[in-house]
């Protein structure tokens, strides 16, 4: 039976969804302000934290960039704001899904099943993806790049996996919004573009000379493994 932690403020959304998603197969403890959730999550380890943004002793946000610190428990954002700006703020902070409110059960209990599964196929076996000398494993969330430890943020982490799963596929700037960011409709993709300079960097290339990041003009980017004669292309350091 998965074990998920609620974090809400209201009481009575709180015991609703306590309920609700109890009905539906699920052991849930929960809390109602930032600090007891996050002794909560590091005392008895759940499967899943459900999170809201607005607790009163401080933002969900910023509770997120704490718990990420000391632990990889996959979150689930559940607020009322549904600004974009804020939806990729708390994205890139580390969630791993984000539900605007209001939501019914039956949604948030899809959404909870569905990172469980995806993570647990991540778990199964060595699900780690070479390219090259590039070995990225989601189950550690871990990059090295010709025997280094890459320094990646989660979501510069999210981005080459994806592209690393799939290489030589020419992958649009709208697909990884929406399969990354999660933003399904027609955002801006300059958070797109910052993350693959930002990428590029740490790969030790640039855009006028690429190695593993190939922008097809007009269409998207690709990753792939270096050319022969780029081998000799040495990387430069992280951040």
């Amino acid at each position: 039976m998965p074990q998920l932690l609620l974090i809400e403020d209201d009481p009575t959304i709180r015991s609703g969804l306590v309920r609700a998603l109890g009905d539906r197969g699920h052991a849930v403890a929960s809390a109602g302000t930032a600090m007891g959730g996050l002794r909560e999550a590091v005392e008895n380890r759940p499967d899943l934290v459900v999170l809201d943004l607005g607790l009163p002793d401080l933002d969900g946000v910023e509770m997120l960039r704490m718990l990420r610190a000391v632990s990889r428990v996959p979150v689930i954002v559940a607020t009322a704001r549904d600004d974009e700006r804020e939806i990729v703020r708390v994205l890139d902070a580390g969630a791993d899904d984000y539900v605007v409110k209001p939501f019914s059960a039956a949604q948030l209990d899809a959404r909870v099943r569905a990172v469980l599964r995806r993570l647990g196929s991540e778990a199964d076996g060595d699900s780690a993806v070479r390219v090259g000398g590039l070995r990225v494993d989601p189950s550690a969330r871990e990059a090295v790049l010709d025997g280094r430890m890459l320094d990646l943020s989660p979501k510069e982490f999210d981005l080459l996996h994806y592209l690393a799963a799939r290489a030589g596929q020419v992958i649009s700037k709208k697909e990884l919004l929406t399969e990354v960011w999660q933003v399904p409709y027609g955002g801006a993709d300059k958070s797109v573009d910052v993350h693959l300079s930002w990428l590029r960097r740490k790969l030790g290339e640039t855009a006028q000379r690429p190695r593993y990041l190939q922008t097809v003009r007009g269409v998207g980017v690709k990753l792939s493994a270096p050319r022969a004669d780029d081998a000799d292309t040495a990387p430069e350091s992280g951040r």
